[in-house]
């Protein structure tokens, strides 16, 4: 695809991205378990439904 980025984890991305306010960091659960240990703190923000993506999706909003 040359220099184009893509794939599922792209539009995910894109569809949390969607969801936070300006200077907010959302992460999905995925994230938030990869990192476990690493002393970042999250807070529950709920579960979204993500357009075009299966499934519910819970987001977490990193507090820096």
């Amino acid at each position: 695809m040359e220099e184009k980025v893509a794939g599922i984890a792209v539009h995910i991305g894109a569809r949390v991205m969607n969801h936070a306010a300006p200077g907010q960091v959302l992460v999905t659960s995925t994230v938030k378990d990869l990192v476990v240990g690493s002393g970042l703190v999250f807070v529950d923000r709920r579960v979204y439904a993500l357009k075009g993506v299966p499934d519910p999706w819970h987001l977490f909003e990193a507090a820096l």
